[in-house]
């Protein structure tokens, strides 16, 4: 079995950022980054557990739930991600949402 802990304590760390992070950096663009981040990691989940569906998108819940819709995305690809490669370009994912965010 996969340990996808590195990706679960990565994006637990962006979230907790994000809930730390004063109201005008959300605006700013960190919030946008986090459900750009969530939306991503979410479509990657559901072509793994539904292959050939039409993937959902993830909606825009505001700023204030960035931070909850990046940990469920993240959490729900870890249940389902197979391969190493795929485990690392999901953090790398974080990485540089992390960083575009500025958190």
């Amino acid at each position: 079995m996969l340990d996808t802990s590195p990706l679960t304590r990565a994006v637990d760390h962006f979230a907790d950022r994000l809930r730390a992070a004063p109201q005008s950096r959300l605006q700013r663009g960190a919030a946008a980054e986090a459900l750009g981040l969530a939306r991503e990691l979410a479509l990657r989940a559901q072509r793994v557990e539904l292959p050939g569906e039409e993937p959902r998108v993830m909606p825009d819940a505001g700023m204030f739930a960035a931070a909850d819709q990046v940990t469920v995305a993240a959490h729900d690809l870890a249940l389902v991600v197979r391969s190493e490669g795929e485990l690392a370009s999901a953090l790398a994912l974080v990485a540089e949402a992390q960083q575009r965010a500025g958190v």
